[in-house]
Formats: C-alpha cells, sequence, structure tokens
C-alpha cells in the first residue's frame, strides 16, 4: 500500500504537493469556495472586468452562500460568466431532459439562477453548458473570452475532474490536451454517483456525458476543489501526494500554479 495512505494531517500539509486548506468543519470549506468567487468578481468588477468560471453540479454546497452574498452586497453578475463543467447524455449523446432531477441544467436553473435576484443575474447567455452538438463552443470561448479566472470543483473517486474520467492509456501531455468532448462514462463514476443520487437504481444512470476538457480545467488561471465525503479520504492523499499519472487525473494538477484543495478537518 503506498505510504501516504498513512500519513497523519500533519505528514499529509508537509508533504502535500497540491496546497491544501484545512477547515473547522464542511460548511466553512463551502463558504470558502463561495467567497474565493465573490472575492474575484469583486476585485474585476471594480476594475471594469469581466469574470469567468467553470463550476461544478457537485459539489454544490458552495451555491447557498454564494447567492447569499450575491444579494445581501448587491453585487452586479452582469459581466460574470459560469461555463458548467458537464452535462449527463442520453444514449444518442442528446441531453437528458432538463426536467430530470439528474440534469445539471435544470439544478442551475432551479437553485441557483432563479434564486440570484434578476436586477444581479448575469445574462443568459453568460450561462453556458457544454453542447454536444457543438463540442468546439467552449474551447472557442474561453479563447475569446481572455482564459478563465478559475475552476471551481470536486473530484471524484477515481480522481477525475469534471467528467474527465482515466485514460491510463494517454500520456501525460496527451490528457493534458484534452479539449470539450462526449464520452462513456467509467462505471465507478456511474456507480458511485447512482449511490448518490438515485439511492443506487445503477440502471436509470445515464452511460454517457459532455464535459469541458482538462485542458479548459488546467489552463484556469485559479483552481479550487474540496473534498467532504468520506471516500474522498483516499482521493485525497493520492492526489496530492501520489504519482502524476493519467490513472488519476487530479494528481496532474500538482503542476499547476495556483490550486488549492479545501477539506473539513474531521475527513483525514
Amino acid at each position: 500500500m503506498p505510504h501516504y495512505y498513512d500519513y497523519t494531517l500533519p505528514e499529509l500539509q508537509k508533504e502535500a504537493k497540491i496546497p491544501l486548506k484545512v477547515f473547522n468543519e464542511v460548511d466553512q470549506v463551502f463558504k470558502w469556495l463561495a467567497y474565493e468567487m465573490i472575492n474575484e468578481i469583486e476585485e474585476n468588477n471594480a476594475l471594469g472586468k469581466q469574470t469567468v468560471f467553470i463550476c461544478p453540479v457537485g459539489p454544490v454546497g458552495h451555491y447557498e452562500y454564494f447567492i447569499e452574498a450575491v444579494n445581501q452586497k448587491r453585487i452586479s453578475l452582469e459581466k460574470t460568466w459560469f461555463i458548467n463543467m458537464d452535462e449527463y447524455l442520453l444514449d444518442d449523446d442528446e441531453w437528458i431532459a432538463i426536467e430530470s432531477p439528474l440534469s445539471f441544467r435544470g439544478y442551475m436553473n432551479k437553485h441557483v439562477y432563479d434564486k440570484i435576484d434578476s436586477e444581479l443575474l448575469m445574462p443568459s447567455n453568460q450561462r453556458i453548458f457544454p453542447d454536444p452538438k457543438n463540442v468546439s463552443e467552449i474551447p472557442h470561448l474561453i479563447e475569446q473570452l481572455g482564459g478563465v479566472d478559475m475552476v471551481i470543483g470536486g473530484v471524484g473517486i477515481n480522481g477525475h475532474l469534471a467528467f474527465n474520467e482515466p485514460e491510463k492509456q494517454l500520456s501525460i501531455p496527451a490528457f493534458l490536451a484534452l479539449e470539450t468532448r462526449v464520452l462513456a462514462l467509467d462505471e465507478t463514476t456511474r456507480t458511485v454517483n447512482a449511490m448518490m443520487a438515485l439511492n443506487g437504481a445503477l440502471e436509470l444512470m445515464p452511460h454517457r456525458c459532455i464535459t469541458v476538457g482538462f485542458k479548459e480545467i488546467y489552463q484556469g488561471r485559479k483552481i479550487r476543489l474540496c473534498c467532504f465525503r468520506d471516500w474522498h479520504q483516499s482521493v485525497v492523499k493520492r492526489g496530492i501526494c501520489g504519482e502524476q499519472t493519467t490513472e488519476f487525473p487530479v494528481t496532474l494538477l500538482q503542476t499547476h500554479p495556483d490550486t488549492c484543495l479545501g477539506i473539513p478537518e474531521n475527513l483525514l
């Protein structure tokens, strides 16, 4: 067994190749993510600049605090772009219905955009999901916008970011070059997500997805991640201390210049 799985928290912090932020409880992790976003928007708004995020549906705990801060502080999102990471697809590679409880588009509409005061909300054309009918849209958009200011996300049990599943046959440079694309979900991902979203009804979990690429994630100027579930213990340890490998994609962020991973202290 790799030695890092036996690390205590102080040992882990000392040996981490991705900086680790440890909080007293999980709500503080989510507040940290929310205020990383808020601070980025406020700084850019003050300069008259736009703010571009790649953001997830999972984790979602930060959105409550983000929405609260936007509404209470009257922060304009007029120049803010949300590029969501991914969405489930049907077997014919069409988006799943937005009415589906699994739909990330549906989640963002109901639980994020509909809760932000309308006069503060960004225009609808600045709320982006990867489109299986136009996979080049997001790489081109990011280039036009001058890059991504911040990526917010979590880490899958197999080390995936967004739905960039392990592809151990690829070299690290090849994996870092992966752009937005349609792909089959790893069976590990399907199983874990069925347990979390469908009470274990694996047969109802989609087999296909569209995801922003690892290239788009890695080129973000800042990357802020969080882990908070029991099974994240080993994910965190391998991700920040294990060798870089396309078999566990989060390890590739060990060479990113501004990545940080937040966790509650009771995780480890």
